[in-house]
């Protein structure tokens, strides 16, 4: 029995389990929800493709403000994020070990106390009143009169989402790029100087980037997946769902709306398999572009 299980593809078995538990099937359950009405009580009731109609002709806080929404943050987020992070990985590979490890968990570190942070910080800094550090700034300085609806204000909120969103944008990903950049072979720098390169704009193009390509694409996915779910940071930060006028409203604030405020499960599985198929799309575009082309 003990030879019959020494092969190496009973190694990769407690992955494809863990996999398939956490992964596969609530996919696939959430799949065959978006067919039925579902009210989290009585049994499913199977109504074809009515969701999906409904969320595309009568859904009109989707089609007016969570799609653009959730556009718009990924957009401005992902990408920006995602070269903040290589910028600051690269910058990192340039010191002494030491103060690179210090610098590196204090970037590192508000990925970890999001919601912490968030409910704390924040908040007091775009705080509504005039103890608020920005209002009590602003107010001081003679900018302003009154204290500003920061939180509460459609016009402010999805910006302090965004500027939130890339204060902790440094998680997985910048961990990732930084130890692509240290691992690159030196010798490739001074051959290609040998060869003809003559500052660091080329280094980083022609050198580092190429080099560590897997570092790049892993990266670029993480950020995608991480701004496509996103859907905390307007609820925490305004204190309500939905977001005032749904200003800050994600597609997973809209989720939550409808799967556990109203009970709609099937619906809301509808929701996330567009969602779902919206983070498949872009990580298939990302792939191409910086993927292996062997």
């Amino acid at each position: 029995m003990i030879r019959r299980m020494n092969h190496p593809a009973w190694f990769i078995v407690p992955y494809w389990t863990l996999f398939a538990i956490f992964v596969v099937i609530p996919v696939l359950a959430a799949i065959a929800l978006s067919f039925t009405y579902f009210n989290a009580i009585q049994t499913p009731t199977f109504i074809g493709i009515t969701n999906y109609i409904e969320l595309i002709t009568m859904d009109t806080v989707f089609m007016q403000y969570v799609l653009s929404n959730t556009i718009k943050f990924a957009l401005i987020v992902g990408p920006t994020g995602y070269l903040l992070s290589f910028i600051l990985a690269w910058m990192l590979a340039q010191i002494p070990k030491i103060p690179r490890t210090v610098l590196a968990i204090i970037l590192y570190s508000p990925s970890l106390t999001m919601g912490v942070a968030m409910a704390s910080m924040w908040r007091i800094i775009f705080s509504d009143d005039s103890q608020g550090y920005l209002n009590s700034l602003l107010m001081n300085w003679g900018v302003i009169l009154e204290p500003i609806q920061f939180l509460q204000s459609p016009d402010y909120l999805m910006t302090i989402m965004i500027i939130v969103s890339l204060w902790s944008s440094m998680g997985v990903g910048f961990l990732a790029m930084l130890a692509g950049v240290l691992n690159i072979d030196q010798t490739l720098y001074e051959a290609a100087y040998v060869d003809g390169i003559r500052n660091r704009t080329q280094e980083i193009f022609y050198i580092t980037i190429p080099s560590m390509k897997p570092q790049m694409l892993f990266g670029a996915v993480m950020a995608v997946v991480g701004t496509f779910q996103a859907g905390a940071i307007g609820v925490s930060l305004s204190g309500s769902n939905p977001t005032p006028q749904y200003a800050g409203q994600l597609i997973v604030n809209h989720i939550e709306d409808f799967g556990f405020i109203r009970y709609l499960m099937g619906y809301a599985a509808t929701i996330s398999v567009i969602l779902l198929l919206m983070v498949y799309f872009i990580s298939k575009v990302t792939w191409r572009i910086l993927g292996e082309k062997e």
